[in-house]
């Protein structure tokens, strides 16, 4: 079977997943029901504009680190703008999202985030799992003399940047088989070096991305159900 191709068999990427040591989760419309950077525009009176760039990234249409910056600059998020967004919109675990991680972690499996929305908004949402920061890859807003923007040294802030996400963590910890799990163009990239990847469209489904995936699940009730 060619690299990053979908399995013929999803009972094969259930078995995968029963026997992964490391699962690597989206977090935007995967671990979470928002898109952080959608939130943001919103309380920043620019929703709309905003939505149909996310849209176009997930989409796999847009390269991400393009649909970024044009979403950055129409938002001009500040740390003000962010410390009002958390406040009034603190981010929030998809249902079923904490039972499947403490199943995994019961058993032994390591669980990480890795995210290609924003370090503020992901970290809440570890801390709810029981996750450290160390388990989480994130963008970073950056503030300079041209206006905010995020840094290009981590990975995630690039089209293609989950696969060299998941290859840092592989040589770090020695992982033998991971597990991608996301709703968007960006994570169905992982693949290699996840060995599986899984389509998530509990919150949103994309079509090219339910295409590609090993195994196509709509809730956390179904990962769950395969450990």
């Amino acid at each position: 079977m060619p690299s990053g191709q979908p399995l013929s068999d999803p009972a094969a990427a259930k078995r995968l997943l029963a026997t992964a040591d490391a699962v690597c989760l989206d977090v935007d419309s995967t671990v979470s029901p928002d898109e952080g950077i959608d939130v943001l525009a919103a309380m920043a009176g620019v929703a709309e504009q905003v939505a149909t760039l996310t849209r176009a990234a997930m989409g796999g249409t847009v390269k991400f680190e393009d649909a970024l910056a044009q979403r950055l600059a129409i938002i001009k998020p500040t740390p003000e703008l962010i410390d009002k967004c958390l406040t009034v919109h603190p981010p929030r675990l998809t249902p079923g999202c904490a039972e499947f991680v403490a199943a995994l972690r019961k058993r032994g499996t390591a669980v990480h985030l890795v995210s290609g929305g924003f370090a503020p908004f992901v970290l809440p949402l570890a801390k709810q799992l029981g996750l450290d920061a160390s388990a989480v890859t994130a963008n970073r807003f950056t503030y300079d003399a041209t206006g905010p923007g995020f840094d290009l040294s981590v990975p995630t802030a690039k089209s293609g940047g989950k696969a060299r996400a998941l290859t840092a963590l592989q040589m770090k910890h020695g992982y033998r088989r991971m597990v991608m799990i996301g709703d968007g163009a960006t994570d169905m990239e992982a693949k290699p070096p996840a060995e599986v990847f899984i389509g998530f469209g509990g919150v949103v489904t994309r079509e090219k991305v339910k295409a590609g995936a090993d195994w196509f699940v709509t809730s956390f009730a179904e990962l769950t159900g395969a450990l």
